[in-house]
């Protein structure tokens, strides 16, 4: 079970923030629970003196004379392995948050699904296991299995899944590292998800999906028919995907 600590100096924020919190551990049954809530850096101090802490989320601006950040480097020198979140409505501070190995930082005013993306990533990676779920902006959370492609349009990034597409200003460059191995590069402008694939037509380099399509580049096309032909085993052969 994960202990979370959370600091705050505002109450009304603070209890919404805990309500949030605990509705997404019923919701994605995390085995987690609120141990400590404060509005000062002295009593979070103390407490992870004497107790155990996997996480702590701590405002960056406290009363008195100790910040969250310099609160976060005294904790550290405790206890290496804490994840540390910091929330503040102050941007300027984003920056300097991250000097203290920050797990996430997250604006204010923050969102339950801005929460939930930074929750999804840390107990992925608390347990050691791969996300599976693709964030974008940090505004939507898709489902991995859900997508069925992904296309580059310009400065633009669109994941058309089974029921709608997202868009976002970003690259393939970025996007890649966060996909695991059934998707596939399969042109200049798409990656495929091997796993939603229902049929490939050779002669026109269409690749079909339940409701949609894209497209095999020729670049692509030795690679992608290989792994594609070799369908039942192919986790051995989608670590190919190649970075534009």
């Amino acid at each position: 079970m994960l202990n979370f600590v959370l600091c705050e100096d505002n109450a009304n924020i603070l209890s919404r923030l805990e309500k949030m919190l605990k509705s997404l551990f019923v919701k994605h049954d995390y085995d987690a629970h609120i141990a400590f809530t404060c509005n000062n850096a002295n009593d979070v101090l103390n407490y992870v003196k004497t107790n155990k802490v996997h996480v702590l989320i701590l405002d960056i601006i406290l009363p008195g004379s100790i910040s969250g950040i310099e609160l976060a480097e005294k904790i550290r020198q405790l206890d290496k392995s804490v994840y540390i979140i910091f929330t503040t409505g102050h941007l300027e501070y984003a920056l300097l948050a991250f000097k203290v190995k920050t797990f996430d930082y997250i604006p204010k005013p923050f969102t339950i699904e801005r929460i939930e993306e930074t929750l999804i990533r840390l107990f992925a990676d608390s347990s050691g296991t791969p996300s599976k779920y693709l964030s974008l902006d940090n505004k939507n959370i898709i489902k991995q299995s859900d997508i069925q492609y992904i296309k580059k349009d310009g400065m633009k990034v669109i994941v058309c899944t089974k029921l709608r597409r997202y868009e976002t200003y970003s690259s393939f460059n970025k996007i890649i590292p966060c996909l695991p191995d059934n998707f596939i590069r399969c042109h200049k402008s798409y990656i495929a998800n091997m796993d939603n694939i229902t049929d490939v037509e050779i002669s026109n380099n269409t690749i079909k999906f339940n409701n949609q399509e894209c497209y095999i580049g020729p670049k692509y096309k030795t690679n992608f028919m290989e792994v594609f032909y070799n369908y039942g085993n192919f986790s051995n052969n989608l670590d190919r995907i190649e970075h534009a």
